[in-house]
């Protein structure tokens, strides 16, 4: 279970010698429940909220209109239905690619602004995107965990200067790349139980290549705009290649 945003974990959430390593599920407990009724779920206000939010983005947000046209291209057409569910989670998470169901978990008691559910949204599309375009280990190579969480949080908006300042965080040398390495391995933290220094090298080793990764936006989209010339861009791909 790849997630967006997480705490870091306590220090006794690290490496431990013959626990068995639950991949982050234990962050999303309702994965593991018998799925509810309609009506059941209908009565939940959380829920209806969460509902109306991904509809909104998917509707609205260049972001995900880029993803969702670069995912049906590689041949993974995600459907609203089948590849998001609005679940409960654990109070530190606002989402998660649950690599095993190809599906996107987003944590309706967690995401309370339409902002927060359309870079939520981003973030996890782009786990998706990388799940469906390339033969991605989640669950035992730490470095394709690692190049995954990298390009999420570099080009979903995680990172913009706007969400740094809420979070107090500004006025740094090079505050990107900062950014998203940090945000990288509090990730990796949250869902893996390997230690700190684990998790800082397997991204220091890939962050390069993985940075410089910008499919399928093709530049870094610091806002809406940057969002929708890069959407805008990639719908003319084949024009341009016919072109040559």
């Amino acid at each position: 279970m790849e997630h967006g945003e997480a705490a870091p974990p306590p220090p006794q959430a690290e490496e431990q010698a013959g626990e068995e390593d639950d991949f982050g599920y234990r962050l999303f407990p309702d994965r593991n429940k018998k799925p509810q009724s309609f009506l059941v779920r209908s009565l939940f206000t959380f829920h209806n909220r969460c509902q109306l939010m991904l509809r909104m983005t998917l509707e609205t947000n260049p972001y995900a209109h880029l993803l969702l046209e670069a995912m049906k291209q590689s041949g993974c057409t995600v459907f609203n239905d089948r590849h998001f569910s609005c679940e409960n989670c654990d109070g530190c998470v606002s989402g998660g690619f649950d690599a095993a169901t190809s599906q996107i978990v987003l944590c309706q008691n967690n995401i309370r602004q339409q902002s927060h559910m359309n870079r939520v949204v981003t973030h996890e599309l782009i786990h998706a995107f990388d799940h469906c375009r390339a033969h991605v280990d989640w669950f035992k190579n730490v470095k394709h965990l690692a190049c995954s969480e990298i390009r999420a949080a570099n080009l979903s908006g995680d990172c913009t200067l706007m969400n740094e300042i809420s979070r107090f965080k500004f006025g740094l040398k090079a505050h990107h790349q900062t950014c998203v390495r940090d945000r990288a391995i509090r990730s990796i933290l949250a869902v893996r139980k390997v230690s700190k220094e684990t998790a800082e090298k397997a991204v220091d080793e890939v962050f390069d290549a993985c940075f410089n990764d910008l499919e399928p936006f093709g530049r870094i989209p610091h806002s809406k705009t940057d969002a929708k010339r890069a959407y805008r861009d990639f719908q003319n791909r084949d024009r341009y290649n016919a072109n040559l």
